[in-house]
């Protein structure tokens, strides 16, 4: 029996993970725009030197944008199938749990913080994490076949 491919394209996670990996993406390019980052002439490529600040409170750089384009692409792609936006939404998750755990026990001012962050990033890593992790988790099951809509 062929499943239906509309219920598929309709599923919850696939859309999670589409509306998660098209924010990265905006965010990514957003970090790229004067105005929207704030002391964007104080960008560099990484480390906690840099002084852009996108929409004037979270640290980024170069490379902190080109992370959010490249999640942002990795996600769209996983997200043609249940399973890859699943596993996206967890393993996306669980990288920025990582990260949060990271912005923690790092000196903000040290070499070691390359990415960079600050507290409000650590907030907002949190919050993505937790977020992510449950979208993955609670969006598990396809609707059922036999659902008329």
């Amino acid at each position: 029996m062929m499943a239906d491919t509309n219920t598929a394209t309709r599923h919850p996670a696939r859309l999670a993970a589409t509306v998660v990996a098209a924010v990265f993406l905006l965010l990514g390019i957003v970090g790229f725009i004067p105005g929207a980052t704030t002391d964007y002439e104080g960008m560099t490529f990484a480390g906690h030197e840099s002084t852009a600040m996108l929409l004037g409170v979270f640290h980024v750089s170069i490379l902190h944008n080109i992370v959010h384009l490249l999640f942002g692409v990795v996600g769209l792609v996983m997200a043609r199938s249940v399973s890859g936006a699943r596993s996206f939404l967890i393993g996306g998750g669980a990288v920025y749990l990582v990260l949060w755990l990271y912005g923690l026990v790092i000196d903000h001012d040290s070499a070691a913080n390359f990415v960079p962050v600050n507290g409000a990033d650590n907030w907002l890593h949190l919050f993505l994490g937790v977020g992510m992790v449950a979208l993955g988790l609670f969006l598990r099951e396809a609707r059922s076949a036999h659902r008329t809509d």
